[in-house]
């Protein structure tokens, strides 16, 4: 298992570089001298002072030096400082992704603990009004754009009833009940995508699951119907649902993007839409190298909790 998990490790290695180095291309692609975005538009330089500027920041190098000389300070913990604030980008990042995390696994936990659940049950009433409704819930859910879905929440539940928080952010950990009440609608205009992508991952599974020989043979013993499905089918079922979860790791900072903007939450995504406007190179490469860490990560634990649901699976040699 160890040696799984290592040579998972490895792997992750040439993956980060490539993406955060196409990132540097792309960046650098843009139309635009990227010396002008660091020195901002109120200033008026010479050619010298911005040949200097160019010099200082390696920008006179060819994008392949340049990278590596980002790469080298990343693998010490150095992503350089903002151009917008003069911050270190790791630390930004730190606190940001803190923020992200919060709301993002209130939205995770939202989508498994109502999506599983769901089709569990629209899959044990096939053919029923159960299973009609969940399958319309699931289909709108994955068509319907989470920031229009924001958009309704925030004039629904926030200026036509009153009930919850528009806009900012309060950390959970400080007042639980203020933070919970201010991720509740961007939670859920995130997770409700994921929430109706499961559920019908789930119904799938467990469709399958309750046609095979040993479901019969449970309920031959005398088991009740709720130990059957509980018990015996859920188990199985779930190989396929926590593959669609663990890959919802991109969905969710994808919308976070979107997500943090619209509700004004000072979180990771909403600092890479700033950084990207401001053509702030390193904030961009380190953001992406975070949410590809954080991703490939996710993809790690997915798999080895492939091992835990059904022990048929070793990770070996």
């Amino acid at each position: 298992m160890w040696q799984y998990v290592v040579r998972r490790l490895l792997q992750m290695l040439p993956v980060l570089a490539l993406v955060t180095f196409l990132v540097h291309a792309l960046m650098l692609a843009i139309p635009g001298d990227p010396v002008r975005a660091l020195i901002g538009p109120g200033e008026v330089l010479d050619e010298e002072q911005i040949a200097l500027i160019r010099k200082e920041h390696h920008l006179d190098e060819p994008v392949l030096v340049q990278y590596g000389i980002w790469l080298g300070k990343a693998v010490q913990g150095d992503l350089g400082r903002s151009t917008q604030n003069q911050r270190p980008v790791a630390e930004e990042l730190g606190s940001r992704a803190l923020v992200t995390l919060q709301f993002g696994i209130v939205a995770w936990l939202t989508a498994l603990f109502v999506g599983v659940p769901a089709g569990i049950a629209s899959a044990v009433y096939r053919g029923r009004p159960v299973d009609y409704v969940a399958t319309v819930l699931s289909i709108g859910g994955v068509a319907i754009p989470n920031f229009w879905l924001g958009i309704m929440a925030i004039l629904l539940f926030g200026v036509t009833l009153g009930w919850l928080p528009t806009q900012g952010y309060v950390d959970i950990f400080e007042d639980p009940v203020e933070g919970l009440r201010h991720m509740a609608l961007p939670a859920f205009a995130l997770g409700v995508t994921s929430c109706a992508l499961i559920m019908r991952q789930s119904r799938s599974a467990m469709l399958e699951v309750l046609a095979q020989d040993y479901m019969r043979t449970a309920r031959a013993k005398g088991l009740s119907e709720r130990v059957v499905i509980w018990i015996h089918a859920l188990r199985n079922a779930l190989l396929p649902v926590v593959t669609v979860f663990g890959l919802q790791t991109g969905r969710i900072f994808a919308g976070a993007v979107v997500i943090e903007t619209l509700f004004g939450i000072p979180g990771m995504g909403n600092y890479m839409v700033q950084a990207i406007f401001a053509r702030d190179f390193v904030v961009v490469q380190g953001g992406v190298l975070l949410m590809a860490v954080s991703v490939l990560t996710a993809n790690l634990i997915t798999d080895l909790a492939y091992a835990w649901l059904d022990p048929r699976i070793k990770y070996g040699d």
